[in-house]
């Protein structure tokens, strides 16, 4: 919803991404940070080094995942819990992916652009529901995945601990049902 929840989302991200990696097995290729070659070279205009990539810091990473994933996924438009898990699933899997991803979990057409209706559609549910749906979803896609043998039991555990994260900021956002009538001051049914 503001800057802040990108920047308390972004750490969150970070802790999964890792340092610099050049594991033939990942089709990113070389990759630091979470930032692989080939989306630093769409950064910069121009093919990376593996030299450049190794040098990344999260100075220099942050406006990368600012611009082309939470803004890319409209995250500032969603409740911080939601957005914190949308954003997760489109560094980790691509941004049209998890947004297909939470237009499932919302049950409306899935054509990965998330525009008015689908904010809309979100706006009818409860966060920390869509945040529940949008992970099952997430691990779904994944354990199709060729490579899951190989990274599953690590995006198993990211998917686990983004839900957990997510629950927990959706559950600072959300207000409490109030336990007495404003009015009458009578206590409220559960």
């Amino acid at each position: 919803m503001t800057a802040s929840t990108f920047e308390r989302a972004l750490p969150l991200v970070l802790k999964h991404e890792g340092g610099y990696v050049d594991d033939p097995a990942d089709p990113g290729g070389a990759t630091n940070l979470g930032v692989t070659i080939g989306t630093l070279s769409l950064w910069l205009g121009r093919p990376a080094t593996k030299a450049e990539v190794k040098a990344l810091t999260v100075t220099t990473v942050a406006p990368i995942y600012r611009r082309n994933y939470w803004d890319a996924v409209r995250a500032d438009e969603l409740p911080p819990g939601l957005a914190y898990a949308l954003f997760d699933f489109a560094v980790n899997s691509g941004k049209k992916r998890a947004v297909i991803g939470l237009q499932r979990a919302l049950g409306i057409a899935d054509d990965g652009a998330l525009g008015p209706l689908t904010l809309a559609a979100v706006a009818k549910h409860k966060p920390a529901d869509l945040i529940d749906a949008l992970c099952d979803g997430r691990l779904a896609f994944l354990r199709q995945l060729s490579t899951w043998a190989r990274f599953g039991k690590g995006w198993g555990r990211r998917v686990e601990d983004v839900r957990k994260a997510a629950l927990a900021m959706a559950a600072e956002t959300t207000p409490a049902a109030p336990s007495k009538c404003p009015t009458c001051g009578k206590a409220m049914a559960a």
